[in-house]
């Protein structure tokens, strides 16, 4: 168990110096040893919860704090953890997604000692994010938004433990890497056979980028529906998330020439990009074409009509991929790999 180490300001200008509560004096005001004292401030579970509260109390009486500097020192931990996401700054503020993440992240470090460093990581220099992650200022990190190549991320888990928002991209690259995610593939499916369901049978896509696995995944469900139910598998175009990008692929599907009553779109930003270049046809949601995407954020929820789509619980994601790199840096077991349920969302553009 690492102890707390006490430290007090130097004395400077002849000015006097203001005693700092010490865990002696901890210790004392609750009627306890040192060594007790010292692992209510790591957060032992094995005291007594008559004597975690009493040395709680007499933290909060003492206003005293803990010297994180030297307990790192000590410890060899940082208290910090990393969530790194590959992605330009744009892409980052601009996607509810990744808002999401860091609420669930922050929600399940809030009840702990750790503190949180937001890494944007351009994939085209990585160099400087993997140095600082390797040089021992973090306990562990947590990666957001992986393409193609990107699970080089995972070699860190040589100096650190990693976890992943969803799976690596190809099998090669799983090294026995620790992630969380929702199963894209089942999720897609899902979608487009509710839209067969309610009498759609030309139903298009468009896809995420093809180097990041939720956008082969998404494809690769859409298409498996599509096909089985005896429709066009190439009847696709590929966006990059933006909703820019799915207007843009919109039109091109559109200027294909072919019937279209339907499009699933691999995200809720490139579905209401979709609603653009639908209505620049004269076209009407849903009554000429359906409109679905996926996620189920607040672009979708006020977009007119409100976007039919995928519900994947992002906030929980954070929170789940935290508390399992939480675990891995006590040494506690956990799962490799945890998946969590979506749920088709039906609004008004279906």
């Amino acid at each position: 168990m690492t102890e707390p180490v006490d430290s007090a300001p130097p004395a400077t200008g002849g000015h006097p110096v203001i005693a700092m509560p010490t865990l002696e004096m901890v210790a004392a005001r609750a009627g306890v040893s040192r060594a007790t004292v010292s692992r209510v401030v790591n957060g032992s579970t094995k005291v007594a919860d008559d004597i975690t509260e009493a040395v709680r109390s007499a933290i909060d009486e003492l206003n005293y704090v803990p010297n994180r500097a030297a307990r790192s020192l000590a410890s060899r931990h940082t208290q910090v953890i990393a969530l790194v996401i590959p992605e330009s700054t744009a892409m980052v503020f601009a996607d509810p997604f990744f808002a999401s993440i860091v609420q669930g992240v922050a929600m399940y470090l809030a009840n702990t000692e750790y503190t949180l460093n937001m890494l944007i990581a351009v994939e085209s220099k990585p160099e400087k994010t993997r140095r600082y992650l390797m040089g021992g200022n973090v306990d562990g990190a947590l990666i957001v938004s992986h393409h193609s190549g990107d699970h080089s991320w995972a070699h860190l888990e040589r100096s650190l433990p990693v976890v992943f928002a969803g799976r690596p991209l190809r099998p090669d690259e799983d090294g026995g890497s620790y992630y969380v995610g929702v199963d894209d593939v089942a999720a897609e499916r899902e979608a487009v056979e509710q839209l067969f369901r309610r009498g759609r049978r030309a139903i298009a896509a468009i896809a995420g980028p093809q180097d990041m696995p939720p956008g082969l995944d998404r494809l690769r469900g859409w298409r498996e529906a599509v096909v089985e139910a005896g429709g066009d598998g190439d009847l696709f175009e590929i966006g990059d998330f933006t909703p820019e990008s799915g207007a843009d692929a919109m039109r091109r599907l559109l200027d294909r020439g072919v019937a279209i009553d339907a499009v699933v779109a691999a995200n809720d930003q490139m579905a209401v990009g979709a609603y653009v270049a639908i209505r620049e046809r004269g076209l009407r949601i849903p009554d000429d074409i359906a409109v679905v995407g996926f996620d189920d954020n607040v672009v979708g929820k006020t977009a007119h009509p409100p976007l039919t789509t995928v519900h994947q619980p992002s906030v929980e994601l954070g929170a789940v991929m935290t508390e399992v790199l939480v675990k891995l840096i006590a040494g506690e077991p956990v799962e490799k790999v945890t998946i969590l349920p979506t749920r088709f969302v039906e609004r008004n553009s279906s």
